[in-house]
């Protein structure tokens, strides 16, 4: 039975149980598997493909732009198989839309954090490549996530993120009974003298594994704490989600301004227009 086999050449993914057709050449990838309809209701209509365990997939359109989500769960490990599986069914380009942590004061709750590249402080990446193996975003989806948030208007910042494997001690935070982890008192201080923008669980994976495979990559997440005020509120997810699609509308235009320069990198000079 199709899906049944562990085999990656099998037509249904065994994990995502998408085949090839079931999505659009780029994918928005949430964590929380109840994401998905929230970042679909920006669209022109969707349909449900596919969910099974944390995958939950949709496929529509984006003011005509075809564009699919699917969720991955929490973490590298689980975003890892989804950006393999989406790969082998002919995703090419893929953007996280995520929650974050802010590493700076002047970083507001709601705001968006666009991801420039990533520290690789998840083990998921070690395994694919060499631990010096830069996490960069494609420029291509980094201009395209920024003119959608000038465009729609979003508070936004831009730079490098930080991806960690635990959301409690893996990011400065204590553990059982108060449990603090060699160096963790110290994590949060040292990126922020560093300028790391953000802290959040997928990026560095996400990006490593698409540039591996020669894929388009990138990331936007709405902060939901300052872990230098302190201050935490659950909110501007719409904002990320309504950023990720006009992107994916973005780089289809991207996409088409290049096949008719007859260029293979779209940059700053060809208009959008």
């Amino acid at each position: 039975m199709p899906g049944d086999s562990e085999d990656p050449n099998e037509e249904v993914q065994y994990h995502v149980e998408l085949a090839e057709g079931d999505v659009a050449n780029t994918v928005l990838l949430p964590g929380d598997p109840e994401r998905v309809e929230k970042i679909s209701e920006f669209w022109d209509d969707y349909e449900e493909k596919a969910y099974h365990r944390e995958y939950r997939t949709l496929t529509g359109t984006y003011d005509g732009a075809p564009i699919s989500v699917t969720s991955t769960g929490i973490g590298s490990p689980s975003a890892a198989i989804a950006v393999e599986e989406l790969a082998r069914v002919g995703a090419d380009t893929f953007i996280r839309v995520g929650s974050c942590g802010a590493l700076s004061a002047d970083m507001d709750v709601g705001d968006l954090v666009i991801s420039t590249g990533a520290v690789r402080q998840e083990g998921t990446s070690d395994e694919y490549v060499r631990e010096d193996y830069p996490a960069v975003a494609h420029d291509e989806v980094v201009s395209a996530l920024v003119a959608a948030a000038e465009r729609l208007d979003h508070d936004y910042h831009v730079g490098v993120s930080m991806s960690a494997d635990g959301f409690y001690t893996g990011q400065g935070r204590p553990g059982f009974g108060g449990y603090r982890a060699a160096g963790s008192e110290d994590l949060i201080a040292e990126l922020e003298a560093a300028n790391v923008k953000n802290i959040e669980m997928e990026a560095s994976a996400i990006l490593t594994i698409a540039n591996v495979y020669g894929l388009r990559a990138g990331a936007v997440c709405s902060v939901y704490a300052n872990r230098v005020t302190g201050e935490f509120r659950t909110e501007g997810e719409y904002r990320a989600s309504e950023t990720a699609s006009l992107a994916v509308k973005l780089l289809a235009k991207m996409d088409e301004k290049k096949e008719e320069e007859g260029v293979d990198r779209w940059h700053a000079g060809m208009s959008l227009d």
